[in-house]
């Protein structure tokens, strides 16, 4: 048998938890980490630690990573928390309100070296540097209502390669909502519902390398993609727990090879898909224990391949190595 290295276990986390138990295959007499049972990869590392100050984290919600492989966490305190790929704690700041609630959607704008934050309860995407200065200036929004550029409750946050933004919403709008660099607003598509182009909660969206814009449509459980225009390319994506179905999907990232892999809040794991929608394999189940998850948000691929996993019922972050 060859000999593999031991995923890395704060321990610190768990108990903080009340936790006191650990997966046999990670602390047991075998030296062997969890299998791939799923063909998405292997578990690499668990970190983080229960709390409200400091490094400790507090049911994360959304989670970005820059070209640096740093990753930006917000939390339920409305703090974005700052941490390398292994989990060591850099900086943090706090978003300017908090009051009516706390972001949900984190996007690293990769060609201006900006964090985009959705803003859920005000209405708004921010945009910082990667040190946490805030530049105000540039702020999209800040006023709830159905019109161009007034926005419902903002769930994420992109930009693409001609540098114009989209921004998803839910609540009573349920809609996208496209700006061109300077924030000017161009167009609007979408609306509440179960129909082809409506959508239920789009949580979080994505660019793939053609330029395609893929929305997690959370309680339809299904994704939709556009063109740049909101012209509907596919769709596809059904309510289940077997292999190849979907339960609240509100994250997703590409791979290299065009795969794609998306977080399921409800069905408590990942899921790794073709592009034209075949199920490749799953990974985590509801729990505890090093291996799986409670209510994951998000995810994020860094630049060796792995990826990171924002637990959130775990309040910790988990790392597999693709």
């Amino acid at each position: 048998m060859t000999q593999t290295s031991k995923p890395t276990i704060d321990r610190r986390s768990f108990h903080a938890a009340g936790l006191t138990t650990f997966a046999a295959s990670l602390i047991g007499c075998s030296n062997e980490p969890p299998t791939d049972e799923g063909g998405i990869g292997r578990l690499e590392a668990v970190w983080g630690r229960h709390g409200v100050v400091g490094a400790r984290i507090h049911k994360p919600r959304a989670i970005a990573i820059d070209g640096r492989d740093h990753l930006y966490i917000v939390d339920f305190t409305a703090r974005i928390l700052v941490y390398d790929a292994e989990g060591e704690f850099l900086r943090s700041w706090q978003t300017p309100e908090s009051e009516n609630g706390r972001p949900t959607g984190l996007t690293f704008d990769r060609s201006r070296d900006q964090l985009m934050v959705a803003d859920t309860h005000y209405y708004r995407v921010l945009f910082y540097t990667p040190e946490g200065e805030l530049m105000e200036d540039a702020t999209i929004g800040g006023v709830n209502g159905k019109g161009r550029g007034e926005f419902g409750f903002v769930t994420d946050a992109v930009r693409d390669a001609d540098g114009c933004v989209y921004v998803a919403e839910y609540g009573d709008n349920d809609r996208i909502q496209k700006f061109s660099p300077e924030g000017e607003h161009l167009k609007t598509w979408g609306a509440h519902g179960t129909e082809p182009e409506q959508f239920r909660r789009p949580q979080n969206m994505t660019l793939d390398a053609a330029g395609r814009l893929w929305v997690c449509d959370a309680c339809n459980h299904r994704l939709q993609v556009f063109d740049t225009e909101g012209e509907l390319l596919s769709i596809w994506g059904e309510e289940g727990s077997a292999p190849g179905g979907l339960y609240y999907p509100y994250d997703i990232v590409f791979d290299e090879a065009g795969d794609l892999v998306l977080c399921e809040y409800g069905n408590h794991r990942l899921q790794k898909f073709s592009p034209d929608g075949e199920s490749l394999g799953v990974w985590g189940g509801q729990g505890r224990d090093p291996g799986r998850l409670w209510d994951p948000w998000a995810l994020v691929r860094d630049s060796t391949g792995r990826l990171h996993v924002l637990d959130t019922g775990n309040h910790r972050i988990q790392r597999v190595a693709t």
